[in-house]
């Protein structure tokens, strides 16, 4: 008897050991996930190019100074860093981690980042961490575009504000998102270009189409925190209950929007089945549709 009872208190042991094991792989063990986009809009010159997309980090930190993070973004030797939002969370605010990984990634290539929804929940953001983004030599986007050159040819970045800026303000989200890419096309000259938006937030998908958006980057929707195998993502702000962009790459008519499933966690601690997520994008002119590798 004594002996069972040994024997059921190691296997309870081992099953929780294994169990915590699975929940802290679920939370650090980052994924990279790869697509190629192809387009006969995208110039010869870009064939090749690639692009790392980074989103929603609320603070977290993966090793000393992030230097597993940062070991994994420059193994893929990336032409292009992106960052869609949410470097801080408004709960428990901490520039540290976020501004320790841009130390990083701008030593590899240049950074685009757009604000998130935690950028202006904090209230923070103006007073604090876009000036220090500006001086580590992030390209702050605040409903503007660049251009990107390479041997005389061109694509261009668009980037916009969270809606949650106006929070305060009583119009949709739909609304403000829809001035803010007005402002951001302001001015731009090559209006046949390949155009690649920054946007936080996936679900505007819809409008991010109506304004000609060749390939957008999100993020915000965390994979929809737990994901359920054959169903995706359980929830995601802005969405609801299995909402329909937590994740992966959805062409419709001539927009493919990108959702990153994010690397950290905000008001829930935990992710399921849905491992911190680094994007990796290769712009391709062969087959010159959109597609997912």
């Amino acid at each position: 008897m004594k002996r069972s009872r040994k024997k059921i208190y190691l296997l309870v042991i081992l099953f929780f050991s294994l169990f915590l094991r699975f929940l802290y792989d679920q939370n650090n063990a980052i994924t990279v996930t790869d697509f190629t986009i192809s387009s006969n809009k995208i110039p010869q010159s870009f064939d090749g190019y690639k692009i790392i997309q980074l989103s929603d980090l609320h603070s977290k930190s993966f090793g000393k100074n992030q230097g597993s993070l940062t070991q994994k973004v420059k193994a893929l030797h990336p032409d292009l860093i992106l960052v869609t939002g949410d470097l801080i969370d408004r709960r428990r605010y901490n520039e540290e981690p976020s501004l320790k990984l841009i130390k990083e990634m701008v030593e590899i290539a240049p950074v685009y980042f757009v604000t998130g929804n935690h950028e202006w929940g904090s209230g923070k953001f103006i007073s604090s961490l876009e000036d220090k983004l500006i001086d580590l030599g992030v390209n702050v986007m605040r409903n503007s575009h660049d251009s990107i050159y390479k041997s005389g040819d061109e694509i261009n970045l668009l980037g916009i504000d969270d809606p949650s800026i106006d929070a305060h303000k009583s119009y949709a989200d739909y609304n403000s998102a829809e001035a803010a890419l007005e402002d951001s096309l302001e001015g731009l000259e090559n209006q046949d270009s390949f155009r690649i938006l920054l946007s936080h937030r996936p679900e505007l998908f819809s409008l991010y189409k109506e304004f000609d958006m060749d390939l957008i980057f999100s993020g915000h929707a965390h994979g929809g925190q737990l994901r359920i195998p054959f169903l995706g993502g359980l929830i995601a702000p802005g969405q609801g209950l299995f909402p329909e962009y937590t994740s992966g790459i959805h062409d419709e008519d001539n927009s493919t929007l990108i959702v990153n499933r994010g690397l950290g966690n905000s008001l829930f601690p935990q992710r399921v089945l849905n491992k911190p997520e680094i994007v990796s994008v290769t712009l391709s002119t062969e087959n010159p549709t959109k597609t997912k590798e």
